[in-house]
């Protein structure tokens, strides 16, 4: 069980909860497309099988904003 500081609240503490768990798991790497990207720090994921370093939403490789970027910068480089 983890230590939750959320005091006030059961859907806080699913909110906080689904939280630590997203920031916990494992994601698929962007570049060799294997399950094993981890969270090393604050938006910092690492590969443990290609050592890539990837900067990522704080817990969960990607965020919502950064979703939107990357598929305005795939528009502009189709034309």
């Amino acid at each position: 069980m983890v230590k939750r500081d959320v005091r006030s609240g059961a859907r806080l503490r699913d909110l906080a909860d689904k939280a630590d768990a997203s920031r916990r798991s494992r994601y698929v790497c962007p570049k060799c497309k294997k399950k094993s990207v981890k969270r090393i720090s604050n938006s910092v994921w690492e590969c443990k099988s290609c050592s890539a370093i990837i900067a990522g939403g704080s817990y969960s490789l990607s965020s919502g904003a950064g979703e939107q970027v990357r598929k305005l910068i795939e528009e502009k480089r189709r034309g």
